[in-house]
């Protein structure tokens, strides 16, 4: 169950898709775009405010079904990141949003992230990983690069997973982790002998290599792609998961019926779930009313972002005890 703090913490964005929550402490972000501008809101009250939204840059970004920007915080620091023409681009503001560097190339081979499709999260020393659907060779396959300046410039780009079978899932988005330990997360949509299951790629080296692990008992057989990635948290134990498999939602054991999950770890510990039912949001059990493509961020409480058919609406919640 969960108790709404706030209606609206952010007057509703039209032409907004795709949003995108990162929090550290008090301070939440949100990026998302139109497909011409990617923008970024902050808000310094855990949510409760935000300040006006901030446009980045403009381009032909990508965006619609997982396809959009991504955003990560730590302390003052506060990095988004958007696909266009193929090419993965960051870019960082050191001053919590009110100043923004150019766009620095995270893919190193041209118009390798075509997919359009990827993840980023930020460790414990602010050391930020992004992963994405990468198709500089025949078939596709997870690639990764580091950023440790925060997100001014980024490693050589690294192989995070290569199905035996060819391919992984072509367009379900890869979601990033980062650990208290620094260990890195990387849980993505196989296809392995004609199965579209999820999988958790873990590396222990600063993504210099990375173990694979399908998630979950049993297995999904499809000769398509959900275009459905699920998503990925830290909590008190280690990451926690959730993914679609056919028409139900996963993580200990079946949530419900829906698509589109995402999740943030609240303040006490424990997982908060958002997905799509029938073109409803549902968090925590409720229905948010009509909408889809929920974004979670968790800590002290628990922010919101999603697209309605007239913008994009946020709103704070708190996990009940």
């Amino acid at each position: 169950m969960l108790v709404l703090l706030a209606l609206a913490v952010l007057p509703l964005i039209p032409g907004g898709r795709q949003p995108q929550l990162a929090a550290d402490g008090a301070t939440v972000a949100l990026a998302y775009s139109d497909g011409k501008v990617v923008y970024a809101a902050v808000s310094d009250d855990g949510g409760a405010t935000f300040g006006a939204p901030h446009a980045i840059a403009g381009a032909n970004f990508m965006v619609g079904r997982h396809r959009g920007p991504r955003v990560v915080v730590k302390g003052n620091r506060i990095v988004v990141s958007a696909i266009t023409d193929g090419m993965l681009v960051a870019w960082n503001s050191a001053d919590r949003g009110r100043k923004w560097s150019e766009a620095a190339v995270v893919n190193d081979v041209p118009k390798s992230a075509r997919e359009g499709l990827h993840g980023m999260a930020v460790g414990p020393k602010g050391e930020i990983f992004a992963a994405w659907l990468d198709l500089r060779n025949a078939g596709m396959k997870v690639y990764g690069a580091m950023s440790t300046d925060g997100g001014a410039s980024w490693s050589a780009n690294r192989l995070v997973y290569e199905s035996a079978s060819g391919n992984v899932c072509e367009c379900c988005h890869p979601s990033v982790a980062i650990d208290g330990q620094g260990r890195i997360h990387v849980m993505f949509r196989n296809w392995l002998g004609g199965s579209r299951d999820m999988y958790l790629a873990t590396s222990t080296d600063q993504g210099a290599t990375f173990q694979a692990a399908k998630l979950g008992s049993g297995s999904w057989q499809l000769n398509a792609c959900p275009m459905d990635g699920g998503g990925l948290a830290v909590g008190p134990a280690g990451p926690m998961m959730v993914w679609r498999r056919e028409g139900q939602i996963h993580a200990d054991g079946v949530l419900g019926e829906g698509k589109d999950p995402a999740l943030a770890v609240g303040p006490n510990g424990k997982p908060v779930y958002g997905w799509t039912r029938n073109g409803e949001v549902i968090i925590g059990g409720e229905s948010m009313g009509t909408g889809g493509f929920v974004s979670l961020a968790g800590g002290s409480q628990v922010v919101a972002a999603w697209e309605t058919p007239e913008g994009i609406k946020v709103q704070r919640l708190r996990p009940a005890p």
